[in-house]
């Protein structure tokens, strides 16, 4: 495995591996996930480093990657396609992204948990779950959260590692043959060590 990104851009870290390890069977894109370590529960953030605008279709992959990432690590997948509106209250192409997206990873994947779009709110807390999506599967107690772009997803992990002074272990990158792992140039010392054994946990699972 390998941990890298502390002087170096994502651009600059991913690069090589790409050109040298190549993605993994059956992946068609590579993508990231955070995990957030909150006081009495882990989040699964993607992709809040690597796809800057992913279509409908490399969103519900990012979405099965994430859930699938989950599961690795123990995490039950109830995944959220988060927006700026929840279920059919808004329309707009960046809506309607999300909810193609959500499609999409449920035709792909029927054994998984996936609804959307969901607004962040209506995917966490359960009184707001139950007035603006009272049918859905996940709104309410989602444990992935796919954000629709980079500028969301990347802004709302470090807006809520740093407000919140939380551990966040990322970004884990998803989709390569092996384990490579990109470090935030602003990452702390608790970032890089997590990151490492986070490797080591991927690279020992791969060898199983």
């Amino acid at each position: 495995g390998l941990v890298s990104g502390a002087v170096h851009t994502t651009a600059n870290t991913i690069r090589p591996p790409l050109q040298l390890i190549k993605t993994a069977p059956g992946s068609s894109l590579v993508s990231s996930v955070f995990f957030m370590l909150l006081p009495e529960q882990v989040y699964v953030y993607g992709d809040c480093a690597i796809n800057p605008d992913p279509t409908a279709e490399q969103l519900a992959e990012i979405a099965i990657q994430s859930a699938d990432s989950a599961i690795a690590f123990g995490i039950e997948p109830r995944v959220a396609m988060l927006s700026y509106s929840t279920g059919t209250s808004g329309a707009g192409s960046d809506v309607e992204k999300v909810r193609e997206a959500t499609r999409l990873a449920q035709e792909k994947r029927p054994d998984l948990m996936i609804d959307g779009p969901l607004q962040y709110d209506a995917a966490v807390m359960a009184d707001v779950a139950k007035s603006k999506a009272p049918n859905s599967p996940v709104a309410g107690r989602a444990t992935v959260f796919i954000f629709p772009d980079l500028n969301t997803g990347n802004t709302t992990y470090k807006a809520v590692q740093r407000s919140a002074d939380l551990i966040s272990i990322g970004p884990m990158l998803q989709g390569m043959r092996k384990p490579v792992n990109d470090l935030s140039r602003g990452a702390l010392v608790d970032d890089i060590v997590y990151t490492i054994a986070l490797t080591a946990i991927q690279a020992s699972q791969q060898q199983q």
